[in-house]
């Protein structure tokens, strides 16, 4: 069974076979012409020359950022990174049961991360600050094995949910879009379905762990990233049937809003525009459709190092960077159309996080925590409310 890697070959010469080349210097014709290249994890990419160039920027960056790594590992030694953390010095966790030299690495190691993760080190760190590799060694060798023969062959509405969604997950991919890709993202998702059957499977989750797929390398590691994600990196209950966890979510971000970004999101309560109709896809697909793939694992690296309150910080950043735009929006469809466009050039990382976290204010898994409690007796009434109105409904037909 070849992974992603074996059939394509390594990340980094994917990259540079792929490296788009054009001429031209125009403003018109970088910002008018539309050019097809292929990003770091295969997918096609149509943008503008501009976007082309930025795409290239980046690429450089990354390479004078895994530098960086490299040359930490040899200084370090291999796998420093894996040394017990603290998850946040700044939301005033004790440090005094760390050495010196962890509380050091925490700190370089929680300021590297924002500036990116190298490809090849993208796994193995991943695994070890989200607390994947910890929950994975509470458990038998053979767990993730065993759990797919004993689901093998079985149905559910989630499998048979699962079968639906995978041609529609990230269709013209060359490896997700194969059968050998689709049976790969079904093993992982059926396999989590059974694991957690309060979850099962939601919409949004095939993307996630798709994505999960072409970084890891190998189903197992993508199935126990996944599993931390929803059982410990995300709020509780995001993904089961009535969404409530995503509910809450939706609105402790709309507090967000009224409080970090108010002129925004005054015009936009003028316009009867709400944030859910976009923000809902960003928080339950964590992205994956919306922003380029890099930028998107960037956001990643960050959120299973600190947590969900980095979602909250690039939603806002999103709305943010367009602020001047967003406030001259006459409708609803101006308002879709400026974020669409937004997100789907956002081809620069180092941009978009630049104001994630310096633009937004302070912001503490404490603070988003508190936001929770607060929100969700109006979501779970909300929720009963509706439940009830549908029974009826359906009595009142038979």
């Amino acid at each position: 069974m070849a992974n992603f890697e074996e059939r394509f070959g390594t990340q980094h010469n994917h990259w540079d076979r792929q490296k788009p080349k054009w001429r031209g210097n125009t403003n018109a014709l970088r910002k008018n012409v539309t050019v097809r290249f292929s990003d770091l994890y295969s997918f096609t990419v149509e943008g503008t020359l501009d976007d082309a160039n930025i795409f290239n920027e980046v690429r450089e960056r990354v390479r004078q950022q895994s530098r960086v790594w490299w040359a930490l590992e040899a200084s370090k030694g291999a796998g420093w990174y894996l040394q017990p953390k603290i998850s946040s010095l700044s939301e005033g966790i004790a440090a005094s049961s760390l050495s010196l030299s962890a509380l050091s690495n925490t700190i370089a190691l929680k300021r590297l991360i924002k500036k990116g993760i190298p490809l090849a080190l993208r796994p193995k760190v991943w695994l070890s600050v989200s607390g994947a590799a910890k929950k994975r060694s509470t458990v038998p060798d053979s767990y993730y094995q065993d759990l797919l023969k004993a689901v093998q062959g079985k149905v559910t509405a989630a499998t048979r949910q699962i079968d639906h969604d995978l041609p529609r997950t990230f269709p013209s991919h060359p490896w997700l879009d194969t059968p050998e890709g689709h049976e790969s993202l079904r093993r992982v998702l059926v396999g989590y379905s059974f694991r957690d059957s309060h979850v099962g499977y939601c919409q949004g989750l095939n993307y996630v762990a798709a994505l999960l797929l072409l970084v890891m390398k190998t189903e197992e590691d993508a199935f126990w990233m996944l599993a931390v994600l929803l059982e410990n990196v995300l709020v509780s209950d995001c993904y089961t049937h009535n969404l409530s966890g995503c509910h809450v979510e939706q609105r402790v971000f709309k507090d967000l809003m009224a409080k970090k970004l108010p002129r925004i999101a005054a015009h936009l309560e003028h316009l009867e525009f709400d944030v859910s109709l976009v923000a809902t896809e960003w928080f339950l697909c964590l992205f994956a459709k919306s922003l380029p793939s890099e930028t998107t694992m960037r956001v990643w690296d960050v959120l299973f190092n600190e947590g969900a309150k980095v979602l909250f910080r690039v939603a806002l950043a999103i709305f943010k960077m367009k602020e001047d735009e967003l406030l001259a929006a006459q409708n609803i469809g101006d308002v879709i159309s400026i974020l669409h466009n937004t997100t789907h050039h956002a081809f620069d990382p180092d941009e978009l996080l630049k104001v994630a976290f310096e633009q937004i204010g302070s912001m503490t898994t404490n603070t988003i925590t508190k936001q929770r409690k607060k929100q969700e007796p109006a979501v779970m009434a909300e929720l009963d409310k509706r439940s009830r109105r549908l029974g009826s409904s359906g009595s009142d037909k038979s």
